[in-house]
């Protein structure tokens, strides 16, 4: 692709002589000649000097002198997005039902579906148009799933399931499984059963390995555009609004509400039966154990306002220093009582 037309795409200003080609995108440290790479930050900008690549999109406030084409734009994540959907390298699936696929009764399918090998369809299925189906998936009794979505490989999709369209659910995902309810009973546990569903809304992308619980009564419920990273942990009856963002490894326990465009670190987890509200964001590895209220940044355990948490780790990491001047202090009062 020529350089010319990477900068049009990305509305991008350049610097250095405009010819040439790129063959494909890298890494800064793995680029080759004819590869173009990214520095999006101004901690990385030294890197610029060794690495091999013919371009770099940097952000605007990049200044540094250099040999290197430089491509500045007012927004270098966008601008990456936008040339990696170009580079990309889709994953193909052909379309059609495969021979080996297991297609119950009243299952219903739109055009240009792909059902890839030794798929199971449970009976009274819906699958809308252009939606792509990878080996090995189970999908339940029941399910809908919209058009322009894709499940890659092992997915479990329980009964009763419902998901919309561009939606993404990535290898081993379990959709539907029974939340975690029993009553103690007698040194025992009896299961309560889960008799709720699962609704998943438009443009929501699930990670791989991710578990989200069908609700007890009612619905767990994904609300759209949110996206949840690989080895998530959903209970049942969790509620997320719009736009919601979970790192790796997050625990959401039974009906926990997120509001909209909630961000939550890696393993970030809450308690139950709690609301964290709209534009909150939980750093990585924050406990909650109680209501946030909007457009809060929290942290620790117990998770709090992050810069009540940072006042209280410096002064836990001052506690040895102090200590160890009252010791001394109270040494030298000794010392003068002992010479009076």
């Amino acid at each position: 692709m020529l350089i010319s037309e990477i900068t049009k795409l990305i509305d991008g200003e350049i610097e250095g002589k405009i010819k040439g080609e790129i063959d494909k995108v890298s890494a800064i440290e793995e680029a080759k000649e004819n590869d173009l790479t990214f520095c999006l930050e101004k901690k990385y900008f030294d890197k610029i000097g060794t690495t091999k690549a013919k371009a770099v999109v940097v952000p605007k406030s990049f200044s540094l002198k250099t040999s290197k084409i430089v491509i500045k734009v007012a927004n270098p994540r966008l601008a990456m997005k936008k040339i990696l959907e170009v580079f990309s390298k889709k994953v193909l699936i052909e379309k059609g039902v495969h021979k080996t696929a297991v297609i119950g009764k009243n299952v219903k399918h739109g055009k240009n579906v792909s059902i890839g090998a030794y798929v199971v369809i449970s009976d009274g299925v819906r699958i809308e148009d252009n939606t792509k189906i990878f080996p090995h998936v189970f999908i339940g009794k029941g399910s809908s799933i919209g058009e322009n979505t894709i499940i890659y490989s092992n997915v479990s999709i329980y009964h009763d399931v419902s998901i919309g369209s561009n939606v993404i659910i990535h290898s081993s995902a379990v959709i539907g499984a029974d939340g975690f309810g029993f009553v103690p009973l007698n040194d025992k546990y009896e299961k309560i059963p889960q008799i709720g569903g699962i609704i998943i809304e438009d443009d929501v992308e699930i990670g791989a390995c991710t578990t989200i619980d069908r609700g007890a009564i009612g619905n767990t419920v994904i609300k759209k555009g949110s996206k949840i990273d690989n080895l998530v942990m959903i209970a049942h009856n969790c509620r997320l609004g719009e736009n919601c963002a979970l790192a790796a490894q997050t625990g959401l326990a039974g009906s926990t509400v997120l509001e909209k465009n909630v961000s939550m670190g890696g393993q970030a987890g809450t308690s139950g039966h709690l609301t964290i509200g709209a534009k909150t964001t939980a750093m990585a590895r924050s406990g909650i154990t109680k209501d946030i209220d909007s457009n809060k940044v929290v942290s620790g355990f117990p998770a709090q306002e992050h810069d009540k948490e940072m006042k209280m780790q410096a002064s836990i990491r001052r506690l040895e220093e102090l200590i160890n001047k009252v010791n001394k202090l109270g040494k030298e009062i000794k010392g003068q009582r002992s010479e009076a």
